[in-house]
């Protein structure tokens, strides 16, 4: 009751409620002038009901009997913005990985015409110019092969980890890296039509066609806000007029009409249960960054996987070894990895590590040489060693028609090799595959019995696609599709009205996540892919996608629960502050208590959505 404090609430009150509180009374003004009614609406009425009414009070235009409630307005415009603060940020945006992205375009290009060879930005080459690309390289545009055998490395782009060997005829991409040989390509598509232009461009139509939810708050606003204004209007004309109570009275009720009937409590449900799930998410890993995933995920009905590096490492592993007669599979392995110890290709890795963990030494070999896309030749302990396709044994005149048959099983089974030849023998051959993440089997499990359909969609071969299928336990599968049938499949099946998830972890992904009602992005993935997701999994394991699914539910439990106890606080406070209850008991609602009463029911739903923290254990 002092008057600095009364003065000081004035100011602090008025500098809230035409700053803060500015963007409700312009959203109030754009919804009417479209002659509709909205959140802004009923936040605007509600607020500036109790702050008109606490400065008419506090300059004693009630004769002194009006209570003032600054902090009512002050407290609620606050609230409410900081929620809507907090949903912003937790959107995301792609921009920035959408140039990070478009950066791994190359800057130049050797451009080879009739005079000769010479560097040019990669942005003046045209369809039908002729580049070359030397090892370690990126290629500068989409094209075909006209010289030269290479493998390269799409990791980025597709996503598959193991490189691609290219030759004549076969074409290339554009941002892929050059591994070994030189390559002349003729250039097919530049600028906008490039294969990485495209992938933009998909992702950035995808998100822009992504329909926000429609909040069933401002649903609840376009019906409330007249009948508000309504029971407000006709609370002081029967009271003024037909009751014959004084002026002061009639506009006491009516204003506590407008100021209890405010929802802001149910601007708040969403908001802060989307806000305390999301931190609840993000102590597991789940990194969630839309405001509607919670919402979104709780009701997916189908779950489309990329295979590698989601379902899979994504990285290939030693699965066998075939040896001939009187060659160990220790010894074999011994001098295959004394062969691949200086090849930098994902296989040679994985053999040398493979020795590493069995106890075998790696020594290096002499005379060594990388054959263009094939494998590779050197001299061990004075024996000729050549590693590499069955193409590369051919060209060496070495058959390997006694290890035709175990070939043909693991090729069947999608896994690649690396036949082995020592002193012009063939030794033996080793079989590689990007084995299934230890934690898959059970995450394709469980969310059969949350009722999620799972089917994988892959760029790899279909061999290999079907043998991860089986492993995974999931039935349906498609096969060598590009990034645009990603996409595609996913809009197919939300034509039928189904709610669609989508995980990845490659660029090639992206499409296919941004149009996805909710897109995964695995955390070891490329940053275009988690950027476009709405949630990322840190940890990269599939069951972090079990526990988001368990995580939305309940999240979309409380947010249910925080508006049913909004719209309770309405329904029962509107006919108190009406003053209903004031002939048969004596009872009415002054506009300040119902300003708590308003702030009480706002306070309950932030208190209820803070008790979802209780399910983090439960995950």
């Amino acid at each position: 009751d002092h008057p600095v404090a009364g003065w000081v609430g004035f100011i602090l009150a008025t500098l809230v409620q035409f700053s803060a509180g500015l963007t409700f009374y312009r959203g109030s003004w754009y919804a009417l002038k479209n002659r509709g009614a909205n959140m802004d609406v009923l936040i605007a009425l509600g607020t500036s009901a109790a702050y008109f009414y606490s400065v008419f009070a506090f300059f004693g235009a009630f004769g002194g009997h009006g209570a003032v409630f600054f902090e009512t307005s002050a407290m609620l415009i606050t609230f409410i913005r900081l929620g809507k603060y907090l949903e912003s940020r937790a959107r995301g945006r792609a921009g920035d990985a959408l140039k990070k992205l478009l950066r791994l375009q190359a800057d130049t290009a050797r451009l080879v015409d009739e005079q000769g060879e010479r560097e040019v930005a990669a942005s003046t080459v045209r369809i039908g110019d002729v580049v070359r690309i030397r090892p370690g390289e990126t290629i500068p545009v989409d094209g075909v092969v006209l010289e030269g055998r290479s493998t390269v490395d799409e990791s980025m782009v597709t996503g598959e980890s193991l490189p691609k060997e290219i030759g004549v005829g076969d074409t290339v991409v554009g941002a892929a890296v050059n591994r070994s040989g030189a390559i002349t390509v003729r250039a097919t598509a530049v600028g906008d039509e490039a294969f990485l232009s495209r992938i933009v461009r998909m992702v950035r139509e995808a998100q822009t066609d992504k329909a926000p939810i429609q909040r069933f708050a401002d649903r609840v606003s376009g019906v409330f806000v007249p009948i508000v204004t309504a029971l407000a209007v006709l609370t002081f004309a029967v009271w003024f007029f037909l009751l014959r109570q004084d002026f002061l009275f009639a506009f006491r009720l009516a204003i506590s009409v407008v100021v209890i009937a405010c929802p802001c409590a149910m601007g708040l449900a969403t908001p802060t249960a989307v806000m305390v799930g999301s931190g609840v998410g993000l102590s597991r890993g789940i990194l969630v960054r839309r405001g509607s995933v919670l919402e979104n995920i709780s009701r997916i009905r189908l779950l489309l996987l990329d295979k590698t590096g989601t379902l899979t490492r994504g990285e290939p592993a030693l699965t066998d070894i075939v040896s001939v007669s009187g060659v160990s599979e220790e010894r074999f392995l011994h001098y295959l990895a004394a062969a691949e110890s200086r090849s930098n290709h994902p296989l040679a890795v994985a053999a040398v590590q493979a020795a590493r963990e069995r106890g075998v030494a790696a020594a290096e070999a002499g005379d060594y040489r990388e054959e263009e896309g094939m494998g590779v030749s050197c001299t061990w302990k004075g024996q000729a060693l050549v590693a590499g396709n069955a193409r590369l044994l051919a060209r060496e005149g070495i058959s390997i028609d006694t290890l035709a048959e175990d070939a043909g099983r693991f090729s069947a089974e999608g896994k690649s090799l690396i036949y082995l030849s020592v002193g012009g023998a063939a030794w033996g051959v080793a079989a590689f595959a990007d084995l299934l993440k230890e934690t898959s089997r059970q995450a394709v499990a469980e969310l059969r019995r949350l009722g999620i359909e799972v089917r994988m969609i892959t760029g790899d071969r279909h061999e290999a696609a079907a043998a991860i299928a089986r492993q995974a336990g999931i039935d349906g599968f498609e096969a060598e599709v590009l990034p645009d049938r990603k996409q595609e499949v996913v809009r197919e099946f939300q034509r039928k009205g189904i709610l669609v998830g989508m995980a990845g972890d490659g660029i090639n992904d992206a499409p296919a996540l941004a149009a996805a009602d909710v897109g995964i992005a695995v955390g070891s993935g490329a940053d275009v892919a988690k950027e476009t997701g709405d949630v990322v999994l840190v940890r990269s394991d599939l069951m972090d996608v079990v526990r988001a699914v368990r995580l939305g539910k309940a999240t979309l439990s409380r947010i249910k629960q925080n508006l049913f106890w909004a719209l309770f606080y309405n329904v029962l406070g509107i006919p108190l502050a009406a003053g209903v209850f004031y002939y048969p008991f004596g009872i009415t609602l002054s506009p300040e208590f119902a300003g708590l009463a308003m702030a009480f029911s706002s306070v309950s739903v932030v208190v209820n959505s803070l008790l979802l923290k209780r399910v983090a254990g439960r995950l």
